[in-house]
């Protein structure tokens, strides 16, 4: 059975992904580091639907954390087979005067760290069984480069470089690395905003509509398929049309 680790899959995007992989007959590990209820309602839902689901919460910017939490899984479900790189901290647009380095460190750790020490807490049972499979969400920052927002666009950017760095070098050895970039999709973090930026945002879209978590969760589950076995490297944008790459 085909085990896939999600991270940061307690809500939103995550927890959609984690749920549409489960019904594609994924067994689903939920990473997660502080919604226990999110976590377990997510877990829930997929085993009442007929899937396999378990909840393991652990710091996916942690080392030690990382590697327990993969052994964990693989005690407990199996070996992990696909890692999906979802995790993120707090967010929000900071003027360049106004920003420190930790504003670029924080999401330095969740987009560049935290892959990095996934990928070798897994590498060597991959590496023997040569197979493996890692997709990373990205974002359409890393073309639009919105203003104010510089220390995330960075390190999203980073990711894009990481992946196709990563395609090259692991192709050779049966492992994909591909990126979904999602476009602004709202969830329950997005609570409050005005309908005007809606608006204005879905004029910019050639499908004048916003995305919702279920948009990234079908490409998600299309890399994570058989279907995607001779894609790697590639980033697939899930944006409305926005970027058209």
């Amino acid at each position: 059975m085909k085990v896939a680790l999600v991270t940061g899959a307690s809500r939103g995007i995550g927890a959609e992904i984690a749920r549409a992989l489960a019904g594609e007959g994924w067994t689903v590990a939920l990473n997660y580091a502080h919604d226990d209820k999110g976590a377990e309602d997510v877990v829930a839902a997929i085993k009442k639907n007929g899937g396999r689901a378990l909840a393991t919460k652990f710091d996916v910017t942690d080392a030690t954390a990382v590697r327990a939490g993969v052994n964990l899984i693989a005690e407990t479900v199996g070996a992990v087979d696909l890692i999906v790189n979802n995790a993120t901290g707090p967010q929000g647009a900071v003027p360049i005067v106004d920003q420190t380095w930790d504003h670029y460190q924080h999401h330095i750790d969740f987009f560049v760290k935290a892959p990095f020490l996934l990928v070798q807490a897994v590498l060597p049972d991959w590496l023997s069984r040569r197979s493996g499979r890692i997709i990373n969400i990205g974002s359409d920052v890393t073309k639009v480069g919105p203003a104010r927002d510089s220390h995330y666009v960075a390190a999203k950017s980073a990711l894009v470089g990481l992946t196709r760095s990563w395609a090259t070098e692991l192709g050779p050895h049966g492992i994909t690395v591909n990126l979904v970039s999602p476009g602004w999709t709202p969830v329950a973090r997005h609570q409050g905003t005005a309908q005007s930026e809606y608006d204005e945002h879905m004029q910019k879209l050639p499908l004048r509509r916003l995305g919702v978590p279920g948009d990234v969760a079908g490409v998600v589950a299309f890399v994570a398929s058989p279907a995607a076995d001779y894609i790697t490297g590639h980033d697939f944008p899930v944006d409305g049309g926005r970027t058209y790459s």
